[in-house]
């Protein structure tokens, strides 16, 4: 008998708990999320994005991503955050059945049309309007549907570019171990440099010493000039350093390169290639940047004063004082 009625106030719950959950969903608000393809970033080969009066257009041609109409090359980096948000776009909740652009900036002047092709075929179209207060997600639109949706993740940052920023700001890269020559040429001075590498004898071992061999010393690296002046080594690694994947603060659209000429300072640097970077007066001296060219890029381009400090060193700077004992 007890075990009966247990049984029979189990039945009871299960059908409270059924009539609770059918309830429930009969209140709840039902629709389809719209099908989104699955894009593999590899497959990418031009992604647009527009905005009220812009629009910046990115082409993959010979795996390099270029802008266009110019064909400069794009940073790599933001690029690939855009493939990644592509790759990984999905809608997660419907938020709104209403055409209330302005809640979701997804007005004219505040939207960005994204649009993603796969050679001739268009995989993704949608607008892209401000963050989700949970910032975990941004609110987009598809093409063709009045509907706002949350989309996972915080993107609008990762699309959020003018063709200026977007442009890839390295104008000299190398590895600067690789370096083993320079040549410097400030005004009417000319200073050429050869590195010079030497390993010191390793120390003697005292015999009966039970402790395991010393490391072999390191190399000594020596910069010298052809008539056997010592440069300072830290100038001459600060130099590189400053060199070595340069960024320019912006281009400088207004002129072409080869209508730079008689440079104010120039380095040249020789290891598996030959390296330049020439430096120009400024045009203004209120300026706070300077003109420069550069062997590795095609355009003129500018660097702040601090940048172009650490590369002007002069003879004076980088030729080791000599220091006269008494």
């Amino acid at each position: 008998m007890k075990a009966k009625k247990e049984y029979i106030l189990l039945a009871i719950v299960i059908i409270a708990v059924s009539l609770y959950l059918f309830s429930r969903n009969e209140n709840k608000t039902h629709y389809q999320l719209p099908d989104i393809p699955v894009i593999d970033k590899k497959d990418i080969t031009k992604i647009e994005i527009s905005k009220a009066d812009t629009a910046v257009i990115l082409n993959k041609t010979d795996s390099k991503w270029l802008i266009l109409p110019e064909g400069y090359p794009a940073d790599t980096s933001k690029v690939e955050s855009m493939l990644d948000v592509i790759e990984e776009f999905e809608l997660e909740t419907l938020v709104s059945e209403q055409k209330s652009d302005h809640l979701f900036d997804l007005t004219d002047d505040k939207k960005s049309t994204i649009k993603v092709w796969s050679d001739d075929t268009l995989k993704l179209d949608f607008e892209m309007g401000r963050p989700a207060p949970s910032w975990n997600h941004t609110f987009v639109r598809m093409a063709d549907d009045i509907r706002v949706y949350h989309a996972k993740g915080n993107f609008k940052s990762k699309f959020d570019f003018t063709v200026d920023t977007l442009r890839d700001k390295t104008v000299l890269s190398f590895d600067k171990n690789e370096i083993e020559g320079m040549e410097i040429i400030k005004g009417k001075e000319t200073l050429v440099l050869a590195k010079k590498t030497t390993t010191p004898e390793p120390t003697d071992q005292t015999e009966g010493n039970d402790n395991p061999p010393a490391a072999p010393p390191a190399p000594k690296i020596a910069w010298e000039t052809p008539d056997g002046q010592h440069a300072d080594e830290s100038v001459i690694n600060g130099m590189l350093s400053a060199l070595t994947k340069l960024k320019c603060e912006r281009y400088s659209d207004e002129q072409k390169k080869d209508s730079f000429t008689n440079p104010v300072y120039t380095v040249k640097m020789k290891g598996a290639q030959e390296y330049s970077l020439a430096l120009f007066e400024k045009t203004d001296s209120e300026d706070k940047s300077r003109p420069a060219t550069s062997s590795e890029n095609d355009y003129p381009f500018l660097l702040s004063d601090s940048q172009a400090d650490g590369i002007m060193k002069g003879t004076d700077e980088i030729i080791e004082k000599k220091v006269i004992s008494n």
